[in-house]
């Protein structure tokens, strides 16, 4: 007979409940000097006999510190018995998948064998509790260091977003946890300080679940042509099972369950899915929404797993900011430190297309100053490989871009012709072309500057058409905004000169550079996540577009 995983785990609690019982009346206090010699000597050599990662690394120091303050004593049994405290630990290490972290990364099982085998064999030895003693500590202070900060360091999966070292007391974790018989509430308070983190996690079990079920995403071969609302396809009752195990069709509905068109309801499913999803909402089956509706659900697992990795990247927050979450193509300006939807304005934004030197880049800075009716300093890059051959061929394209050469820095700069020494002078760096101030240029009529070495910034564009579609990997870096009027309005909201809708549009349509310093510097976040929840319920998947999942999962070891 086969035994789950969850009714194994439920045995062996039993034993060592019963354990317990019989402990409590029959044990005597142990030979202290054992366990001592054991701990100093598996602390001394930095490495477990039978974890399967037995290299202490960094943590030797501060468990060393915590045994040494505690007189060499045992923290999760007395007399030779586990405490309650050190089952309700491993009960969360064995439950750490509900965090979207991998219990097998803190060995719970692995304790757990150890730990029957102490409190079921008679006459156990104090070196076997000192092992299970310092392997539980290992493991708790990993699973506080992984829960907290998270598993990977964001610079080494192309994030440039320091986490503060400092933030938590980990020993004082550790120590706290080695006395709660509620080792959850311990771990709640290190945890991400986030609704919106709480909502992905909460969303977890349920993925989990519908990943179990076999073949909810298998659909007929995509044939190749999209089909429309009311037409026929072979495999709808199958897309509606689907489409109900995903809450987007009523499970209640009318419709006949073998019905072989996309009739009306079956419709509204699909654009709800296609919203959930970043997709184009026309309710027809295509090339796209079949590629969504048949990804494997474990890949959504992974999908918040790793982007709730990301959320621990996060330092709590002290002020308002803005956040960019560039695989949904949308900006988040808050007007709390808390990250609640109503206190949010939301709007959409065009990032980098997805070439490697055209990427936006993942990171974090503050918005310093706006500039009104700005200059766009065309990049180097973009000014000698794209503009300089069409200005070789035609001088007058300068004009007819409304673009200048000019000598110096500042928007004082004085303009100088194209002539050919002019030319290569660009070539050399010495001069920079720019385009003027305008309804045409590329920057629109304000930017917001947050300087960084990416020379990246969020502005607003001529190329308002861009935001109708669906996926908007379009620029060259820089974060195109689609309502840079409603933005100005936040950012300005506190500052001096009573920057009103009415002026910031005439300081937009003027006829003068204006640059208005913020005194009140706001945090900017350029982000990345591909599952989002909302606080209706609704979970939120995004494409890889630049493969920085791809590149955790890697570093994960996925």
């Amino acid at each position: 007979m086969r035994i789950g995983v969850s009714g194994l785990w439920a045995g062996y609690l039993g034993a060592i409940s019963l354990a317990l019982l019989a402990a409590t009346a029959t044990a005597q206090p142990g030979d202290a000097e054992p366990f001592r010699t054991t701990l100093e000597q598996m602390l001394l050599a930095g490495e477990h006999p039978y974890v399967a990662a037995p290299d202490l690394g960094g943590e030797r120091e501060p468990l060393r510190q915590l045994y040494e303050k505690h007189g060499w004593r045992p923290l999760w049994s007395e007399n030779e018995t586990p405490t309650r405290s050190a089952l309700s630990v491993l009960t969360v290490l064995r439950g750490a998948e509900k965090y979207g972290l991998h219990s097998s990364d803190y060995e719970a099982n692995q304790i757990l064998y150890h730990l029957v085998d102490l409190v079921t064999t008679p006459g156990a030895h104090p070196d076997q509790w000192a092992q299970f003693d310092l392997a539980l500590s290992t493991a708790v202070l990993r699973f506080t260091t992984h829960l907290h900060y998270g598993r990977i360091d964001p610079q080494a999966a192309g994030f440039d977003i320091t986490v503060a070292p400092d933030r938590i007391d980990r020993l004082s974790i550790l120590e706290e946890a080695t006395t709660a018989t509620d080792s959850e509430a311990v771990f709640a308070r290190i945890e991400p300080p986030y609704e919106h983190y709480q909502l992905l996690k909460a969303a977890l079990p349920k993925f989990r679940l519908l990943a179990l079920e076999t073949g909810l995403t298998d659909l007929p071969s995509f044939s190749g042509r999209s089909i429309k609302p009311g037409e026929t396809y072979l495999g709808a009752p199958q897309l509606r099972r689907l489409l109900v195990a995903l809450g987007d069709f009523p499970a209640d509905s009318a419709v006949t369950a073998t019905d072989l068109t996309l009739d009306p309801e079956t419709v509204n499913a699909l654009k709800q899915f296609q919203e959930l999803h970043g997709l184009a909402q026309d309710g027809a089956l295509g090339k796209e929404t079949f590629r969504h509706l048949t990804t494997p659900l474990l890949h959504r697992v992974e999908q918040i797993e790793l982007t709730l990795e990301r959320w621990r990247w996060l330092p709590r927050l002290e002020t308002p900011p803005i956040f960019v979450n560039i695989p949904q193509y949308r900006l988040f300006a808050f007007t709390t430190a808390q990250d609640r939807e109503a206190d949010m304005l939301k709007l959409d934004v065009i990032v980098g297309r997805a070439f490697p030197n055209t990427r936006t880049p993942v990171f974090s800075e503050e918005m310093r100053y706006l500039v009104f009716r700005p200059y766009w300093d065309v990049p180097y890059s973009i000014a000698t490989r794209e503009l300089l051959p069409e200005i070789r061929k035609n001088p007058a394209y300068l004009d007819k871009q409304n673009l200048e050469i000019v000598r110096g820095g500042g928007d004082d700069a004085k303009p100088v012709p194209p002539t050919p020494e002019n030319l290569a002078a660009l070539v050399a760096g010495t001069v920079r072309l720019r385009q003027r101030p305008g309804d045409d240029n590329a920057l629109g009529l304000i930017k917001f500057m947050l300087p960084n070495e990416y020379n990246v910034y969020l502005h607003s564009t001529p190329a308002k058409g861009l935001f109708r579609e669906a996926r908007r990997a379009f620029s060259h870096g820089c974060i195109r905004v689609s309502d840079p009027v409603a933005l100005a309005e936040q950012v300005l909201k506190n500052e001096p000169g009573d920057w009103t809708r009415e002026k910031i549009e005439a300081a937009m349509n003027g006829t003068a550079t204006v640059r208005v310093p913020l005194t009140r510097p706001i945090p900017v976040y350029i982000l990345y996540g591909t599952a989002i929840a909302s606080e209706a319920g609704n979970v939120f998947f995004f494409d890889d577009v630049y493969g920085h999942d791809a590149r955790l999962a890697a570093l994960l070891g996925r």
